[in-house]
């Protein structure tokens, strides 16, 4: 297909930039209300999809319980907790849209082929609030790609967008590289969804010096950032912070690049965190994990040498999803410590000082329990459990990068917003190239295909009805 030089040479009513979640979602969208589609997706075709092959659930507003969610989850509560996590740093607008849109994508994603399952096992408090795919990110994209291809969509792979062409804020063409050769691509819209910068390390380190270099990127090392650099540099409004990014702690022995949802520790709230000083640096039962897992990629990236440990005992081995990579284990702490290279004594009175100030009342991970600390800082609010019960086990923790959220600002129509203020008539963005509108910092477990989906949706309608008018005229 990439040899096609007719291919190329075509005028489409929508070009779409990336090959994931919310770049399908607008695919699908425009190609069913009549717009001719090409999609260029920088990965080779085994990697397509971005960081969605590594998803696992969507965050959904629904009324009621369904098959597969156990529970109501109305929109003012969704709503509440965005604010809540991002500390009101959310356009409440867009968030609002985006969750009341939300309660349509199940029924469509049905239409589209995917299909969703219970929660898994060992996901704390998602059954109510995230529909988890059947086959996890891969079936979804596999779905979402037959019917992109059955509605005549074109997929073009190993083609990246290089630079983008902008006059007064409209869309004219795009370059592609494709291979050893270029080529200019005219379309009438132009959608991006080609995700953030989070592999480009040169990008990470503008913001986070040498620190950058410790990071480890859990999903595609193809998000280098091209298309939002390009839409930056051509007038398009910037959003968020560029340190601000949803960052997870994972397993410090994952690989550079890729490593997905697999290299994620479910374990810190049934246990305590160190730094390589073995001392503890923030609360582990603050909240709910599925509500303040995002900022344990932060906290670690705030450590010297960007590391930490998790430490737990035999009493909640069996509470959360068993990691990818063994822990370290001991039948003593000081044994335990030699093993994650800590000083054995320093860890043995971290320890022994949180044993003292727990006052463990009932403990239940479902419910925010009594089980807390007294007198220690900083404290452990819920799901305090002396750690007592060898063996003992331990994992290193590194932050494991998913997304940035420097962006582009959009309108509820998904048009991106030039500096002067201004939508542009034909320039529509989707998924984590605009999620920072939504999300000034922390994160919902779930929510980014969320945003890929209901503004994926939105950019490609508005796309093709941008496209039908302009043929009118």
């Amino acid at each position: 297909m990439n040899s096609d030089h007719s291919l190329w040479q075509r005028r489409y009513d929508v070009l779409v930039a990336g090959g994931g979640n919310a770049a399908l979602c607008a695919a699908i969208t425009a190609a069913k209300a009549g717009a001719s589609v090409l999609v260029v997706e920088a990965a080779p075709k085994p990697w397509r999809g971005g960081n969605s092959r590594h998803t696992r659930n969507m965050r959904l507003a629904h009324d009621t319980a369904t098959t597969v969610l156990t529970g109501p989850y109305p929109v003012e509560e969704y709503l509440d907790d965005i604010v809540r996590v991002t500390e009101g740093q959310t356009d409440e607008y867009l968030a609002r849209l985006m969750i009341e849109h939300s309660e349509g994508l199940w029924d469509w994603y049905h239409q589209q082929g995917v299909r969703f399952q219970p929660a898994l096992s060992g996901t704390l408090h998602l059954s109510r609030t995230n529909a988890f795919f059947l086959g996890g990110g891969k079936a979804l994209l596999n779905a979402l790609y037959r019917t992109a291809a059955a509605l005549g969509v074109i997929v073009v792979y190993d083609a990246k967008v290089s630079d983008v062409e902008i006059d007064n804020g409209v869309f004219r063409s795009a370059l592609v590289q494709s291979g050893d050769a270029y080529h200019r691509v005219a379309a009438t819209s132009f959608v991006a969804a080609a995700g953030g910068f989070e592999a480009n390390l040169e990008w990470l380190r503008q913001y986070w010096g040498e620190a950058a270099d410790n990071f480890l990127v859990r999903g595609t090392p193809y998000n280098r950032g091209e298309v939002l650099r390009c839409l930056l540099d051509k007038g398009a409004r910037a959003v968020g912070d560029p340190r601000q990014c949803h960052a997870v702690a994972i397993d410090g022995r994952a690989p550079k690049f890729d490593g997905g949802i697999v290299t994620r520790l479910d374990c810190i709230p049934f246990g305590i965190v160190v730094n390589h000083a073995a001392e503890r640096f923030s609360d582990e039962g603050e909240d709910f994990w599925p509500k303040r897992y995002a900022i344990w990629g932060r906290l670690v990236a705030l450590q010297p040498g960007q590391i930490a440990f998790a430490v737990i005992d035999s009493t909640t081995r069996d509470l959360f999803i068993p990691s990818v990579f063994p822990p370290e284990q001991s039948d003593t702490i000081a044994g335990l410590a030699r093993k994650l290279d800590l000083d054995p004594a320093r860890l043995q009175a971290t320890v022994a000082a949180f044993n003292a100030a727990c006052r463990p009342e009932r403990f239940d991970p479902t419910t925010y329990d009594r089980c807390h600390t007294e007198g220690l800082t900083p404290p452990k609010s819920h799901w305090a459990l002396p750690i007592t019960t060898p063996p003992f086990y331990g994992y290193p923790l590194r932050p494991g990068i998913t997304f940035t959220y420097l962006g582009v600002k959009v309108g509820p129509d998904a048009r991106i917003i030039m500096a002067d203020g201004t939508p542009s008539p034909n320039l529509f963005a989707a998924g984590e190239i605009m999620a920072g509108n939504l999300l000034g910092k922390g994160y919902l477990a779930g929510i980014g295909m969320t945003i890929g989906g209901v503004f994926g949706r939105i950019a490609g309608q508005e796309a093709a009805v941008h496209a039908r008018h302009t043929r009118s005229h």
